[in-house]
């Protein structure tokens, strides 16, 4: 079997990994968006269009979990032919419905505004249109989507067995582990996903995998632990909020990413305003799409941990609560600059790369009494990574220099990713004599060879980087 590696190689976007058995079944795991790629950098040109194979030989996709770097390409592989079907569990299926419908909505402007430059007879370099699916393509490929259980042993082929484990991380997210016999011989393989932490809000800790001959695992904190790993989630925001909201009358900015932070954030407010009873402050989640992707996890409590469900049995509900208001139109998210009183808000995207977030930290950049928090990961030259690491004076926001007078806070206790701890005990589910290789992907390429490093200090030696398109036979 052949083990190609066409995505999130020494970068963390992308995920795209491509199985070949000998009998030619052919097994993609993921099929997601490269978010790094620069805006003006064209997709490479292919025989096969904007994939680096051809579609139609894919037979199946086993998918991890939602997230449009893991889930974004699906609806092209359709496009360029692929005919099989999508293997993920129902809150996946769910979750990556309405997040690749808003891509199709962002996609529809992307194709406008190619039109309008044609019009102007200039052409736009930043849109490659081959990768723009619409509507249509998304609901094709969700018709196409079969879920499975977590920890149920599922045939997907002759001689051919996967089974999904709560990887914690994102409502429904699981690790792959595939069992097979080729030359009657049987070969285990274990693709991680992106792997949950430890008591994190509403969701289940990552699960102990099997015994595998090969290991593909996520590195995004590979070299680093998170700040507040040892407070939780309710005295940390609670002290970022009396300091916000209360001690001063000011207003707080959350960027927040729709699926997964969003519901985390509302979920640890509802506490403190039920549990401990802290005053409850307005709080506008403005997002559409959080308030959708909210309400699939209120459908999936089921799946939720011990602490949230028995949370939502005493309170009948996990995330509504006194003065929280969902802002759906783009003038009523506006409108907020204009509210007086202090009040927190919740807005996409969590990286501050356009979306409603971005005009609400305009508008406050410059306001002593504004204080912004940024909960979690932004990639390099985004606003949010600007914001994150010191260059406070003056920023640059939709073409328009204003000084920075608010107060920049950073917590990543809402981060979903387990850190350095958790993928060390995540890889120590294998036993250092059995498993053959371990490969390391989803990461900053330094953050890969400092885990590969650490790795090597408890004794795990078979360890490899790959890089992207690198075929390796197992």
């Amino acid at each position: 079997m052949k083990l190609t590696f066409w995505g999130a190689t020494r970068q963390v976007s992308g995920s795209m990994f491509l199985l070949e058995f000998d009998d030619e079944y052919r097994v993609l795991i993921d099929c997601g968006t490269d978010l790094e790629r620069e805006n003006n950098q064209e997709t490479p040109k292919s025989e096969y269009g904007i994939f680096p194979f051809d579609p139609s030989l894919i037979n199946l996709i086993i998918l991890t979990h939602a997230h449009i770097d893991h889930s974004g390409q699906i609806p092209n592989l359709y496009k360029e032919g692929f005919e099989g079907q999508v293997l993920c569990t129902k809150a996946t299926m769910d979750l990556s419905e309405i997040l690749l419908l808003d891509s199709a909505s962002l996609n529809q402007k992307k194709y406008k505004a190619i039109h309008d430059s044609k019009k102007r007879s200039k052409k736009r370099k930043d849109i490659d249109s081959r990768e723009l699916y619409l509507e249509r393509q998304v609901k094709e490929a969700i018709e196409n989507f079969v879920t499975i259980p977590f920890e149920e042993r599922f045939k997907f082929k002759d001689n051919g067995f996967v089974t999904l484990y709560p990887a914690g991380h994102l409502l429904g997210a699981a690790h792959v582990y595939l069992e097979f016999w080729e030359n009657n011989q049987k070969k285990t393989i274990c693709f991680s996903g992106d792997v949950g932490r430890k008591n994190y809000p509403l969701l289940v800790d990552p699960h102990k995998i099997p015994q595998a001959d090969y290991l593909i695992t996520e590195t995004t904190y590979g070299d680093r632990h998170h700040i507040d790993e040892d407070g939780k989630a309710e005295e940390i925001l609670a002290d970022v909020i009396q300091k916000a909201c209360i001690d001063i009358p000011g207003r707080l900015i959350v960027p927040a990413f729709s699926v997964g932070r969003t519901q985390a954030m509302l979920y640890t407010l509802n506490k403190l305003y039920t549990d401990r009873g802290f005053t409850p402050i307005k709080v506008f989640t403005d997002s559409p799409l959080a308030k959708a992707s909210t309400r699939i996890y209120e459908k999936h409590v089921r799946q939720l941990n011990k602490q949230a469900r028995e949370f939502n049995e005493e309170n009948e509900s996990l995330f509504d609560f006194e003065n929280l208001v969902y802002l759906e139109s783009n003038q009523a998210s506006k409108a907020v600059s204009n509210h007086s009183e202090p009040c927190i808000i919740i807005s996409a995207s969590g990286m501050v790369t356009g979306g409603r977030v971005e005009h609400h930290i305009q508008a406050n950049i410059s306001n002593p009494y504004a204080t912004i928090l940024m909960i979690g990961y932004a990639s390099e030259h985004t606003l949010g990574w600007k914001l994150l690491n010191g260059e406070r004076k003056e920023l640059s926001i939709a073409g328009q220099k204003l000084p920075v007078n608010a107060n920049i806070e950073k917590i990543d206790v809402f981060s979903g990713h387990g850190d350095l701890d958790d993928l060390i005990d995540f890889v120590k589910t294998q036993d250092k004599t059995k498993t053959k290789n371990i490969f390391l992907v989803h990461g900053e390429l330094h953050t890969m060879q400092n885990f590969k490093n650490t790795l090597a200090e408890v004794g795990y030696n078979q360890v490899v980087i790959p890089e992207k398109g690198q075929t390796f036979e197992i």
